[in-house]
């Protein structure tokens, strides 16, 4: 029996690798045709020239967003600070951490606390011309008043208007008979007057239009009126504080013991302008200048009422004489002129002095409201009572402006002050009264 030919062991085919170049193909299915054997060949390891092939990884590695341009943002990652150049600076109203300073820092976020340039109210501790009205001991000087010059200037310019006023009464006591002498010698006492508590109340109630301080005000006026007789050393419950109900800045120094201050002064004034105010007042009482020009006008006082009585009796026989045509004009004016000469010479000229009285008085005042301005400036008050002044010169100005526009003048500049006007006005005028205040102003070297 023949014996089939042995057919070799097929081996499986490397996986993945390519079939050798050299080998013949056999189809699937087929068995292989012997043939001469071929010397065995070891196999090779196939060549690798790339990583294997993915989908989309053939030229470059995967694409990511924008990791070409810049690294990956970070969601919670601190903001980097902006310039001004570059937009708006960022605002922080409650950083705990101060902010680095920055070279071009020209725009800074606005601040939320307030402005210092912001002038605080009157009534604020942090207002410039806030003083402090603590105060422990007080030392008292033991000479309260003087009498400087201006006053007794004063004095000696009402002494004509003082014997006019003794004729007017030595006259008036003729009528009386037994009693003239009696009369003449009440109305020479009554000076002392002057300094009689319950008169000055009369008179600080009544003439002058005063009145007594609420609790709430005298709260305001002791504090500051205990500092300014401290600096002076005053006794300053020797003086009554009083109040006058108006709306402009103003205050009075009267009789003996009285100083008042209107209302706006009191309230809207700080408290170290309110003492300047006060201690320009206390000025006048220490100098003598307010007893002196109120005994001086108390005395006067029978002689300007003579003088009023006399001009409108004149004027009413004038009116008379005129219905007489000129010739009644014109004797009018000769009994007139006859009484006057004679008046003159038997009184040695005295009545010629009258008529230069008011102008010489004017100049007396203007020069003892420097002296009290002097008094305030040397207490320590010289920048206070200089806005003071500030603020008064401007309420004049408005007054002014006031009164232009209600008589159909508005617009225009305000018409300048007559020679004469200023040479009867009591008080100087503002830029006077600020120039002598320079010496107080000028920092100390």
């Amino acid at each position: 029996m023949t014996q089939p030919p042995s057919i070799p062991p097929e081996y499986p085919e490397p996986t993945g690798g390519p079939a050798h170049p050299d080998a013949a193909q056999v189809p699937p299915g087929r068995p292989p045709v012997p043939g001469p054997r071929q010397p065995h060949i070891p196999p090779q390891e196939p060549p690798y020239p790339q990583p294997p092939q993915y989908p989309t990884a053939a030229a470059q590695p995967p694409q990511y967003p924008t990791a070409a341009a810049q690294p990956p943002p970070y969601p919670a990652g601190p903001q980097p600070p902006q310039y001004p150049g570059a937009g708006p600076a960022p605002h922080y109203p409650s950083a705990p951490q101060p902010q680095p300073p920055y070279p071009h820092a020209a725009a800074a976020p606005p601040s939320p606390y307030p402005q210092t340039s912001a002038v605080p109210p009157p009534g604020s501790p942090l207002h410039p011309h806030h003083i402090d009205t603590a105060r422990g001991r007080v030392h008292v000087s033991s000479r309260q008043r003087h009498t400087d010059a201006t006053a007794f200037g004063n004095l000696l310019l009402h002494l004509p208007n003082f014997l006019c006023s003794l004729v007017v009464v030595a006259l008036v006591s003729l009528v009386l008979g037994d009693f003239g002498l009696l009369v003449i010698l009440v109305w020479l006492a009554s000076g002392a007057l002057v300094f009689h508590r319950p008169t000055e109340s009369a008179l600080a109630r009544h003439l002058l239009r005063l009145r007594y301080p609420t609790p709430q005000e005298r709260a305001t006026l002791e504090p500051v009126w205990r500092e300014v007789t401290a600096r002076a050393g005053v006794e300053g419950r020797a003086y009554e504080l009083w109040v006058e109900d108006s709306d402009s800045l103003n205050a009075v120094a009267a009789a003996g013991h009285i100083v008042g201050v209107t209302s706006f002064a009191l309230n809207r004034l700080p408290n170290g302008e309110l003492a300047a105010v006060m201690a320009h007042e206390l000025g006048h009482h220490v100098g003598g200048h307010a007893w002196s020009g109120l005994l001086g006008h108390w005395y006067a006082l029978p002689g300007r009422i003579a003088w009023r009585l006399l001009r409108a009796v004149t004027g009413f026989l004038f009116h008379v004489s005129r219905a007489f045509s000129c010739l009644g004009v014109a004797f009018f004016g000769l009994c007139v002129g006859g009484i006057a000469f004679a008046t003159i010479s038997t009184l040695y000229g005295l009545p010629l002095l009258l008529l230069g009285m008011p102008y010489a008085l004017a100049a007396v005042g203007r020069r003892s409201e420097l002296r009290a301005d002097r008094h305030a400036a040397a207490l320590g008050f010289a920048p206070m009572l200089a806005a003071v002044l500030e603020k008064l010169h401007q309420q004049e100005q408005e007054q002014e402006q006031a009164r232009l526009a209600a008589a159909g003048q508005g617009g225009g500049e305000p018409p300048k002050e007559k020679a004469a006007s200023r040479l009867l006005s009591s008080h100087p005028d503002y830029h006077t009264r600020l120039h002598h205040l320079q010496e107080y102003l000028q920092p100390a070297r």
